[in-house]
This record gives structure tokens, sequence and C-alpha cells, in this order.
């Protein structure tokens, strides 16, 4: 079920997207699917009709996963750690499809970095592995979007991954797909520039589940950023960003220059 969040020139609501790609239609659904079931109010409207809003809002936080693909720690040149490499991006970096990523002036070295998001649906502590499947929501595209030079000089990343717009997410939430093996892509300006497998990360998604819920609750809306594959790098004012999902769908977003 691809569950998305939009605005029709009033309040957001939720959907249920059906339809193949060029003729989907919303079928809205009553409510936040977070916390009821998922119950159509008959109101069906065309997607072209519709501005789509980042899928959720993280009333809590953003939890991400650093190194966490081998070929990405290599071209970084950094070591792969031998427990999953955790990190927090604020909620209000949040931004949905076709906004746009604001290029701060602090930076001249932005990056752009396709991922996987895992959307929990329940308050959890301490998931055993096993049972990290019954606590996910489902899953959406991300972009976990990096001050390079930030990031080298700080220290610590809170600032270099934390400006507002440095989170896209989108275009929606699918609730029934099996996460383990898919294929991500991400291009700039059109050109490819990622390329990887979510079978390629070193720690997978209920390890990942497990680990951080082992220090921390986890709660409704929140999202653990998996960890990006190689070929990361800048992007630029006037460029488009897209990060695409088998299974999913692609998440695209323009680079703005600060105002």
């Amino acid at each position: 079920m691809r569950i998305a969040r939009f605005s029709a020139g009033e309040d957001p609501k939720y959907a249920v997207i059906e339809g193949e790609a060029g003729a989907e239609i919303a079928a809205v659904i009553d409510g936040d699917p977070l916390y009821r079931p998922v119950q159509p109010t008959g109101e069906r409207l065309p997607l072209t009709d519709l501005r789509l809003l980042a899928p959720i809002i993280p009333r809590s936080k953003v939890i991400g996963v650093g190194r966490n693909y081998a070929e990405h720690a290599a071209e970084l040149g950094n070591e792969v750690p031998a427990e999953p490499l955790i990190f927090l991006k604020p909620n209000t970096s949040v931004i949905g499809p076709r906004d746009g990523i604001v290029y701060p002036a602090e930076t001249s070295d932005l990056h752009y970095e396709g991922e996987l998001a895992v959307v929990i649906g329940r308050i959890c502590r301490h998931v055993p592995r096993e049972r990290a499947a019954e606590v996910i929501f489902g899953y959406t595209c991300a972009n976990d979007v990096t001050a390079r030079d930030l990031q080298k000089t700080d220290g610590q990343w809170a600032r270099a991954k934390g400006f507002d717009t440095f989170c896209p997410i989108g275009p929606w939430i699918e609730t029934e797909l099996d996460a383990s093996d898919l294929a991500l892509t991400t291009t700039v300006a059109g050109e490819p520039r990622q390329s990887g497998r979510t079978s390629q990360m070193i720690h997978d998604i209920p390890s990942l589940v497990s680990y951080v819920s082992s220090f921390m609750t986890l709660l409704p809306g929140d999202l653990i950023l998996t960890g990006t594959p190689a070929g990361v790098g800048p992007m630029r004012p006037g460029e488009e960003v897209s990060v695409t999902i088998e299974g999913i769908g692609t998440l695209t977003n323009p680079v703005i220059a600060h105002g």
C-alpha cells in the first residue's frame, strides 16, 4: 500500500495511491494512518491535481546511520564501523517531493546521499532482531543532505546534516515491501551518480532497528535512514537530485541558492 500526504489548497490529508504511473489516483483516507486503521472517505482525486508533501513529519526524531555501505566508507577514506554509526537529524530538516534543498552560505561542498528510510509504526524499545518487522510501518526514499566541509571541520555532524531542508523524503510510504534487496539509484541533473542495492548494507534493517531501540525509545513516525551506497558527491543550485528505490518510487528535489 502506498500512503501519501498531500495538499490541495487546504489542510494536509492522507491518501492511498492507486493505479499505474502517470494515471495514479489518490483515494483519500480519514485521519493519520499511523494512529488509526486506513479508512477511505470515498473522495478520489487525480494525483496530478495534488501537491505531494513529506509523507510523514516525525514528531520526534530522524536517526541516521553512517558508513553502512563498505564502498561508501572507502570512498571517503573511512573505516567500516564494527557497530552501526548513529547520528541524529532534526525533524525540522524534513521536506517533501519537489521542495527546494537550500544551499546554505556556510558551505561550499554540499552533497547528496540517496538512502532507504524506515518509518517506525509504534512505540518500541529493546526490539529483538527477529521481531523488527512488527514495529516497521513502511519505507520511503530519502536524501541525507550533508555539508561535507562542515562535517570535516566541526568534528561532529549535527550542523553538517541538520540545516533546514537537509532531509527530503517521499514521494510516499510503501507499507508492503521486502526491503532486503532493492535497487537504489541517485541522479543529479539527469546524470547517474549512485547505484547500489540494499542487500549491500553492512548492518541490515532488522539489525538497525534492534540496535537503535536498544538505547532509545522509538516513536510512531520516527525515521531511520539506513545509509548510502558509494557515489556521493556535490550538487549545486539549479540542479535537480532524484533518488529512486525499487518498489517505492522516485523522490526529486531542486537545489536552490540561499536567499
